[in-house]
């Protein structure tokens, strides 16, 4: 049951994002889930390929070059999903703030229920 409230939550943050993102589309709720399935797989398996190569640009730039591997992530989840549209790596960047603030928010959410 965990499992499907944080998808759901997932899902509403990538919508309020997109509502507030003007560069970011996002054609229905149920593409909101898909994009929240699909970025949390790449998450798991693209991000910490990444992460592992880009270690040497990551300490250089004190963590800040993991918001560009996000970006990089959501870029993906646009080329895979139809009905997801990120303007750009820009826009990609903006998504994946935005993003990490609502979910941070939305974890108070998902912590209550044990």
């Amino acid at each position: 049951m965990r499992w499907l409230t944080n998808l759901i939550l997932s899902a509403a943050a990538v919508l309020i994002a997109a509502y507030i993102l003007p560069g970011v589309e996002v054609s229905s709720f149920w593409v909101a889930i898909l994009v929240s399935l699909v970025l949390s797989l790449l998450n798991l398996t693209v991000k910490p390929l990444l992460i592992l190569f880009t270690i040497p640009l990551t300490i250089l730039s004190l963590g800040v070059f993991l918001l560009v591997i996000n970006s990089i992530v959501i870029l993906l989840a646009d080329f895979f999903i139809t009905g997801f549209t990120v303007n750009g790596f820009w826009w990609a960047l903006l998504l994946s703030i935005v993003l990490s603030i609502l979910n941070s928010l939305f974890s108070e959410f998902k912590s209550d229920e044990k």
